[in-house]
């Protein structure tokens, strides 16, 4: 199947889409399905990444299912704002059972989007539940940094929170590569950037954090965690940069 250019996907408009898709219960037609394949594949082309047609009837279910996303619950502890500008929030995310996947390709991105198709198919009945399952946002990855503070180690683990419905009796996939973890509770310092997400970008939010909070003993400086809240086919999706403090 041909793939539209970047040029299209820009110009493509996402409201759009979700008119012509996701407020339609019915099942897709031919073309419609194969629209929005193309749509992702575009946006994965230019990371490099390839979305084989296996992939058709996750997007298809995750886009049709896309208004029933159910936030990850948190307590905010305090929003630092500079004239009018939120400069980051202080938050506490409690313990709960994550799925997760990790991959360690070439680059970040394609790490992070071959571990979300994995997760894709995990949400849409490849479970013991044999059911789709919903979607909690955001969607996080965790980046571990090398001994030179500044490189990101190759493996990356995406994960996202299992909706409240499935908390206390997870189901389990059929894939071996999604593993179900409980975690327990984190605090963070989050602050808001939009776009895409790669080393250069995330590289870059991580540095303007520590500018605006100076050195700090209370956080780590050897892992941090990038928060998606809308799915690869956004052109200008929003994004968290998120410095976890070492205690609650």
């Amino acid at each position: 199947m041909a793939l539209i250019s970047l040029e299209d996907l820009e110009g493509l408009d996402d409201e759009q889409l979700d008119d012509d898709i996701t407020d339609n219960p019915e099942p897709m037609d031919e073309e419609e399905g194969g629209r929005l394949l193309s749509h992702w594949q575009a946006v994965a082309s230019a990371h490099q990444v390839s979305v084989p047609a296996e992939m058709t009837g996750p997007i298809q279910e995750m886009t049709r299912n896309s208004t029933q996303r159910e936030p990850l619950p948190f307590a905010n502890i305090s929003c630092h704002e500079k004239m009018g500008e939120v400069l980051f929030e202080e938050r506490v995310y409690p313990a709960g059972h994550w799925a997760c996947v990790t991959r360690g390709e070439k680059l970040y991105e394609q790490s992070i989007s071959m571990a979300f198709m994995k997760l894709m198919r995990f949400i849409c009945k490849e479970n013991s539940a044999g059911r789709f399952l919903g979607m909690t946002v955001p969607v996080i990855s965790n980046v571990h940094m090398l001994d030179d503070g500044t490189s990101f180690e190759k493996d990356v683990e995406t994960a996202f929170y299992l909706p409240a419905e499935f908390q206390s009796n997870p189901p389990q996939s059929s894939d071996s590569d999604v593993t179900i973890v409980y975690r327990e509770p984190i605090r963070v310092f989050a602050r808001t950037f939009f776009g895409t997400t790669n080393e250069e970008t995330v590289s870059r939010q991580i540095h303007l954090l520590w500018e605006i909070l100076g050195l700090r003993d209370d956080l780590r400086s050897d892992r941090y965690i990038v928060a998606a809240y809308e799915n690869p086919g956004v052109p200008r999706r929003r994004n968290e940069i998120w410095f976890i403090r070492r205690d609650l």
